[in-house]
């Protein structure tokens, strides 16, 4: 774990007005370790109290789990902006700039919006003497930025499969479970058990959960936790939503979680105040029998819009974590992909875009933390995905992590490609991310070559500063 300092917030006086690099100083250097959940969530609270209770004042969605919270939130936002609401999201964490994690409507949060919120939330825990840090800060910053923009609902992904996350200040009406894996593989047992019980201090009487987890021993563990607390349970999701190709098979379990739990929010929070004839969510009582004739031709003069219509039309790509870019030359595909299971994901999506497009020329490059793959599993899948599709695995270290993703030291090198070598994978490693994807570039064909960028979310950053972009819309 990378060693942060744990300040209080800066002292310089009452009511002192930042500016934008002294909040981002602040943020940068003040992160807690993810073990002090409990301490985190009580700051929070303090914090939350002393700006007025914003959290009190918004309905919200928690998105917990493993892998795919960014993607879930993404699609239940664009579904929400459907039935025309308002729609906050919390993302975490951030690639290049805070302002990437509050997200009102599609759009960031701007600096001067930004800084002004810093500074109301910090002034308030030096006025009340609050130790805070950093993830404190910026989830009262999101509490109070939608409930001053009067959201219809805020989205907020946790950071930790905790139910002492800070954004358990804001209780939610209803919590999505991805999915609870250990080191990337399907866990059962005492480890899942513990994750699913953390959990479980999110959970309030009467609210809604629903998960897309696919191991069995969680799905019930979990389903026993939620009627121990007198909540909703929501059949786990087995059916894919109907993306386009590829992205059916990718991401359809995350697309079809947000359409659950888009679904259970309408129909508990805002039945009253949609109206269904014109909605995807809330479902018009059935009509017994067979339509009248006038049913039918007003069916015909003003078709109404389905789910399935939706899915089809809705972009699959968010930005600065994964998307294809295929403006490129050669094509690059991002996927912040960070452990076996995701990485596993990610090499299916790789080899239904080579059926769909044969490549000619793969280059892979990933730069992780020292413990994301540390197992055979990667390296078995690995080998499995190059037997059968031809490209070479290029690895590099991560050079400098993103303030607030948690991410450990990064992965040595050599040892790393030893492994790699050894199972007879075509390898090469480099000193950095620019000298690899400059021989990844040299090494595919421009217009039908691919170059992959996964491991971590700073090896996404990395490419981003490399194309020189600073801020990410």
């Amino acid at each position: 774990m990378l060693n942060r300092s744990k300040a209080s917030a800066p002292s310089k006086g009452l009511g002192k007005q930042r500016t934008y690099a002294e909040v981002v100083e602040f943020l940068n250097k003040n992160w807690w370790p993810q073990e002090q959940n409990t301490k985190s969530l009580n700051a929070a609270q303090a914090l939350n109290k002393a700006v007025g209770n914003p959290a009190g004042k918004i309905k919200t969605i928690a998105l917990t789990g493993t892998n795919g919270k960014s993607l879930t939130a993404h699609y239940a936002t664009r579904l929400l902006q459907e039935e025309g609401l308002k729609v906050g999201i919390l993302y975490a964490p951030h690639i290049l700039t805070y302002n990437e994690r509050f997200v009102l409507d599609g759009q960031p949060i701007a600096n001067k919006l930004f800084t002004e919120l810093a500074n109301e939330v910090l002034n308030a825990a030096q006025n009340e003497k609050i130790e805070v840090g950093s993830y404190e800060v910026i989830t009262v910053m999101a509490a109070l930025y939608f409930a001053q923009s009067k959201v219809a609902v805020a989205l907020l992904e946790a950071t930790s499969n905790s139910g002492y996350d800070a954004i358990g200040i804001c209780r939610p009406k209803v919590i999505a479970v991805t999915r609870i894996t250990g080191f990337g593989q399907e866990v059962d047992g005492p480890e899942a058990k513990a994750a699913i019980d953390n959990l479980m201090h999110l959970i309030d009487a009467d609210s809604w959960v629903a998960t897309a987890d696919q191991n069995k021993s969680n799905t019930q563990h979990l389903q026993k936790g939620v009627l121990l607390k007198n909540a909703n349970w929501a059949m786990p999701i087995r059916k894919l939503a109907p993306l386009n190709y590829p992205f059916e098979q990718l991401h359809g379990r995350c697309a079809a979680l947000a359409e659950r739990i888009c679904q259970l929010f309408a129909q508990s929070e805002l039945k009253d105040t949609i109206d269904s004839s014109k909605s995807l969510l809330i479902k018009e009582k059935g009509q017994r029998g067979r339509p009248s004739l006038k049913a039918k031709l007003q069916a015909q003069l003003n078709p109404k819009k389905t789910l399935t219509q939706f899915w089809k039309e809705t972009a699959h790509s968010l930005a600065c974590r994964f998307g294809l870019l295929d403006k490129e030359k050669p094509t690059v595909l991002l996927d912040n992909a960070s452990n076996v299971d995701s990485f596993q994901n990610l090499l299916l999506g790789i080899r239904l875009l080579h059926y769909q497009r044969p490549l000619k020329g793969l280059c892979i490059i990933m730069a992780a933390e020292a413990e994301s793959f540390k197992n055979e599993e990667f390296l078995r899948q690995a080998r499995y995905f190059f037997k059968k599709t031809s490209g070479e695995l290029l690895l590099c270290p991560i050079t400098q992590q993103v303030d607030g993703t948690y991410e450990d030291s990064s992965w040595n090198v050599d040892k790393v490609i030893n492994d790699v070598k050894a199972m007879k994978i075509k390898s090469r490693s480099f000193k950095n991310f620019t000298e690899a994807f400059k021989y990844a570039k040299a090494a595919v064909d421009e217009r039908y070559g691919l170059i992959v960028v996964t491991g971590s979310n700073s090896v996404i950053g990395d490419y981003w500063k490399m194309k020189d972009i600073k801020k990410l819309s």
